[in-house]
């Protein structure tokens, strides 16, 4: 990530360096390669009524440009306060992408025969292995002739799969027949 610190009607202080290095550190790691350019503003304003500093952030991501603006007495909460909005509007950004993915990729859902490898039911949920040996996580939600308090592992079931956010998951759960 590329970074450009300014400073406008004031000196740069080394602890406000010091600062803004440990945020882009930790949007380097919260969000690898995903900002590409980071620049930071620090101006000292004329105007009494708005505090004594504003600090503006402009970042670059793919495809979008976030830009945060915050005012106040001093430089180093408002900086803080000023990343972790930036934080939020990235997360954001982020979710939204991950929206979209999720309607493009469309994943039919299909049926399958398994067999209950695992339950927690004080956690209110299993795991099936499928016909082809694949874990499919379900929820005690997804069961539907049948209660949790009732499955035993190595009963067999049928199950409507589909995609989660963390891989295969049943969509419902029935007792085989």
């Amino acid at each position: 990530m590329e970074l450009k610190i300014e400073a406008r009607n004031v000196e740069l202080r080394k602890g406000w360096q010091a600062r803004i290095q440990e945020e882009k550190e930790k949007l380097i790691r919260h969000y690898p390669n995903f900002v590409l350019h980071l620049r930071v503003s620090i101006e000292a304003t004329t105007h009494h009524k708005e505090g004594g500093f504003e600090i503006k952030l402009v970042a670059s991501v793919p495809n979008d440009t976030v830009v945060v603006t915050r005012k106040g007495e001093a430089v180093r909460p408002v900086l803080t306060e000023s990343f972790d909005v930036l934080t939020l509007q990235l997360k954001e950004i982020q979710r939204k992408k991950r929206k979209s993915k999720k309607k493009s990729e469309h994943v039919i859902p299909h049926d399958g025969v398994g067999i209950i490898r695992k339950l927690s039911p004080y956690e209110s949920y299993g795991f099936i292995t499928s016909a082809d040996k694949r874990d499919i996580y379900f929820h005690e939600n997804a069961l539907k002739n049948i209660n949790m308090d009732d499955l035993e592992e190595g009963d067999s079931v049928i199950f409507g799969e589909s995609y989660g956010d963390k891989g295969p998951q049943a969509t419902w759960v029935r007792a085989a027949e």
